[in-house]
């Protein structure tokens, strides 16, 4: 990991660190590099809907913090983005031990970022696509 790849995973992990909900959830910051990253979540109860799959609300947060990580990745050293819009595809119940997500940055402007993700769930070894996201990050100054 080089000297840039470096700042930019330790701005984007204080930047996790500052969403406490992302904590509250479980979803950790796996891999980072410019324009891209990728999470994954332990599966516990407490993410079940009615019918035990995993939450759509906590797949959407996961791609939605995913895909701002990769959008923070092309940004200034004073910038941060901001979701402005979103929209989620649920493929497949969510069930499984595990979740990983994967963002990338699709297209980057001086005001706006856009960004897919693609969530999988893992069970007994075999990752399964279980939702579809894409967002438009808006840039903004970082808050002092």
């Amino acid at each position: 990991m080089d000297e840039g790849e470096r700042a930019l995973r330790e701005r984007a992990e204080r930047l996790f660190a500052r969403a406490q909900f992302l904590d509250h959830v479980g979803i950790r910051l796996q891999g980072l590099g410019r324009g891209w990253a990728e999470t994954t979540l332990a599966v516990d109860p407490r993410h079940g809907q009615s019918q035990g799959f995993v939450h759509a609300g906590v797949q959407a947060t996961m791609a939605d913090h995913t895909a701002g990580a990769a959008g923070g990745t092309v940004v200034g050293e004073r910038q941060v983005v901001l979701t402005v819009e979103l929209k989620l595809n649920l493929l497949r119940p969510a069930a499984g031990e595990a979740l990983r997500c994967r963002a990338e940055v699709v297209r980057a402007g001086r005001s706006l970022v856009f960004c897919e993700a693609r969530v999988f769930a893992r069970a007994a070894q075999e990752e399964k696509l279980v939702a579809t996201f894409s967002s438009t990050l808006a840039v903004v100054p970082e808050p002092a």
